[in-house]
């Protein structure tokens, strides 16, 4: 029997919210009914869940269907024993609280179902209040099991992360990094952020800027295709304690390098820079995460191209940048499980996130210095190589300024000279004062015909033709310059688009002309500013354009530019355009130069790819 009182003297019952997740239930196991009635009364007006079964059949069908919190079990059911039911289910649902109900009191009973795993044991008759007091007490006991044991694994959980994430900080700030080491170090971050003792994200993007910063393009992505194998390798991670360089070779050897569905989607996903609606140009903008709810975030809607490509219209972007720029974006979503993204999933996938910025931003470094050193070195080889060559320049350079003074000083007297010798000879008759005159003529066109060499003093060398590469002559040319680009602070943009095309030219003469226009364009810039050069190849012809940011030469002047003597501040004597037009002319090509649109002066040289038919068989 059990003991009626009302509901007003037992405990005030609290909230079953308190006890309970959402969906879970109580049920009552006995074969009195008048039981079963008072105890479904008391725990629905608390608020509870219930169930009711008078026998051992109906329990297992609720305990297979339902999700079941607690059982008020009675030892004495028809079809079976309660303490043979009690042994069978506390193995099986760990999770699961029982209250032992029995209508005799014996000690030894109570005892051996506590051992087998009851949180309680009431005898009847009971009243109401230790009635709701034991369930109660019962369910906070389990209530704090659970969260105990979600702590626990949070904290383990936690504890793999920063080991995890501690030694990605030791191996970037140990070594740099190359381009593999930068590939397995990303994809060992978006195992940690999809694998189970991870971040549990079913799916991860990765997302980098590409180097001319025009386009976000898809790099590397893990998901559905072969999340089991991430979880494989997290669980490796946990069981032999691996360190990272373990790690990194367990992901070289997983299935993350292969050709799976997922990596097909990351290299479909490209969004040019300049589309600032796109969510992802805006998350990279931002600097801030963007969390994805069905289409929309803050509002707005997401571009359905991207929703299409994901399949998934709930996500989380978070962007990676350097302080000085982004770099590119991660985006997570949960496309199996459908599970919620929370902000704590936010606030542990930017941790994730500023690892692999750093990783980048190191591996960038490391690229730049890279770049720096092969350019020293190739400069130093340059120098060594065409110390002839520049040589040459500066004697060409150094001759224009002694003929333009020459030119100036003497040309003139010297027309004069023997222009009046000449005039004076017609009207002597005196053989004696004749002969002097001769001297004077014949002394004066020495003098004329020395200038007229000065003027023609690269020679008449025949160019020595075949076909051979452009760009190297460019890259080689332009490092000959480094030194004084640096000095001067001026930097250097090239722009060879492929293929490198094949010309059929005179590679010294070729390099005389290079030099010449680019060391124009280097004194046209004394307080600094940017040279850029710049191919473009059309069907049947290829022009080099080299430009300058310096204060360029007015327009009157322009014209006068390759004219021999002809000398401003800014192009020097004006000997070495002329040997430039030389050049160009004898490789039947065409020279102009131009004012910049931003500023500075224009050189453009247009060379044939055709031979000529007198050449073919040298070619």
């Amino acid at each position: 029997m059990v003991e009626l009182s009302s509901l007003s003297q037992t405990t005030q019952a609290r909230s079953s919210c308190e006890y309970l997740d959402p969906g879970e239930a109580i049920v009552i196991v006995d074969d009195s009914l008048e039981i079963i009635l008072i105890f479904e009364s008391l725990l629905t007006t608390e608020g509870f869940t219930v169930y009711t079964a008078t026998n051992a059949t109906e329990l297992y069908q609720y305990l297979e269907n339902k999700n079941i919190a607690l059982i008020l079990l009675d030892i004495g059911l028809p079809d079976r024993d309660g303490t043979e039911i009690l042994a069978d289910i506390v193995p099986r649902f760990p999770d699961l609280g029982i209250i032992m109900l029995t209508g005799s009191i014996d000690l030894k009973i109570a005892l051996a179902c506590l051992r087998q795993g009851a949180d309680d044991y009431l005898a009847k008759p009971v009243t109401l209040e230790e009635f709701s007091l034991a369930v109660r007490r019962t369910l906070q006991k389990r209530r704090l099991t659970i969260d105990n044991r979600r702590y626990q694994r949070q904290l383990e959980l936690t504890n793999y992360r920063t080991r995890f994430l501690h030694q990605l900080n030791l191996k970037m700030n140990s070594a740099y990094l190359s381009n593999i080491e930068l590939n397995s170090i990303l994809q060992s971050i978006l195992v940690g952020i999809t694998a189970e003792e991870g971040l549990k994200f079913n799916r991860a993007f990765l997302l980098l800027f590409n180097k001319e910063y025009t386009e976000l393009q898809g790099k590397m992505a893990i998901g559905p295709s072969c999340r089991a194998e991430a979880g494989r390798v997290w669980d490796e991670i946990k069981q032999k304690d691996m360190h990272l360089s373990d790690i990194l070779d367990e992901v070289r050897n997983s299935c993350l390098n292969g050709d799976r569905e997922i990596n097909e989607i990351v290299r479909i996903l490209k969004i040019p820079v300049n589309d600032q609606n796109h969510i992802l140009i805006q998350a990279c903008s931002r600097r801030t995460s963007i969390n994805v709810l069905e289409g929309k975030a803050d509002g707005a809607p997401v571009s359905a191209q991207l929703i299409e490509i994901l399949e998934e219209d709930n996500f989380i972007a978070t962007p990676l940048f350097s302080p000085n720029k982004s770099l590119g974006i991660l985006i997570a979503d949960n496309f199996i499980t459908r599970r919620p993204i929370t902000e704590d999933d936010i606030s542990a996938l930017e941790i994730f996130a500023s690892q692999a910025s750093l990783a980048i931003e190191h591996s960038h470094l490391y690229q730049d210095m890279l770049s720096k050193i092969i350019e020293l070195e190739q400069v130093t080889q340059e120098l060594e190589k065409n110390k002839d060559l520049l040589i040459e320049a500066e004697r060409y350079s150094a001759l224009g300024h002694m003929a333009a003074q020459l030119v100036h000083a003497i040309r003139n007297p010297i027309t004069s000279i023997g222009g009046i010798a000449r005039l004076l000879a017609k009207k002597m008759n005196e053989e004696k004062n004749l002969k002097f005159l001769d001297m004077m003529i014949l002394e004066s066109g020495k003098i004329e015909s020395t200038l007229e060499d000065l003027f023609n003093f690269v020679g008449e060398e025949k160019p020595e033709k075949f076909m051979q590469s452009l760009y190297p002559l460019i890259r080689k040319s332009i490092m000959l310059f480094y030194g004084t680009m640096k000095k001067q602070s001026i930097s250097y943009q090239l722009n060879l688009p492929a293929p490198d095309p094949l010309l059929f030219i005179d590679s010294k003469m070729i390099r005389q002309m290079l030099l010449h226009l680019i060391r124009n364009s280097i004194e046209a810039m004394p307080s600094g500013g940017t040279l850029s050069i710049f191919c473009e190849e059309a069907e049947e012809e290829v022009t080099i354009t080299i430009g300058d940011t310096g204060d360029g030469t007015s327009k009157a002047n322009i014209a006068r530019l390759a004219d021999p003597f002809f000398t401003t501040k800014t192009y020097g004597t004006g000997m070495g355009l002329t040997l430039v037009e030389k050049i160009v002319s004898e490789h039947q090509g065409r020279f102009s130069l131009t004012h910049g649109e931003a500023g500075g002066m224009v050189a453009k040289v247009i060379l044939p790819k055709t031979i000529p038919a007198e050449n073919a068989t040298q070619a």
